[in-house]
């Protein structure tokens, strides 16, 4: 018999965090802003391992901007705890928006899922704008089927 994966999507990007002083609030558990910031982290650095950077952007006049945010917290992350924070690229209509999932383990138990709606943008407007074929050529390729209920 298989073991069940704990993660929410197959094959996940992964970064390994620990729970240290600097991010426990006034309840003696991780603050959520701090789950917040991971999440950046997180999108960051699997952006950058598919091939996009900040730099990568800022040659392209164009980002991914959060449109809207959703944080599900489910259990506390306490000092000392080791996490791992998954994230998975679920959507993309290939012109203006993607989305970008989250989900955040103490072993096999599920602390927080998140959602990004992301939004494709000019960099120097602010305004959406369509999303160059480099964006495209390597977000695509990396998102995952997610099943709709």
């Amino acid at each position: 018999m298989s073991a069940v994966s704990p993660f929410d999507y197959p094959t996940p990007f992964t970064q390994t965090l620990v729970v240290g002083e600097a991010h426990i609030d006034g309840l003696n558990h991780a603050n959520n802003a701090v789950y917040v910031q991971w999440c950046e982290a997180v999108a960051w650095a699997h952006s950058q391992a598919l091939g996009l950077s900040l730099e990568d952007y800022g040659r392209l006049n164009r980002a991914m901007a959060i449109a809207r945010a959703e944080y599900d917290y489910i259990r506390p992350a306490l000092l000392g705890d080791s996490l791992t924070l998954c994230t998975w690229l679920t959507h993309s209509d290939g012109r203006l928006s993607m989305t970008r999932r989250f989900q955040l383990l103490r072993g096999d138990t599920t602390l927080m899922r998140g959602l990004w709606q992301l939004a494709c943008i000019d960099m120097q407007s602010g305004r959406p704008a369509r999303m160059p074929a480099e964006f495209r050529a390597v977000y695509e390729p990396a998102i995952v089927e997610v099943a709709h209920v």
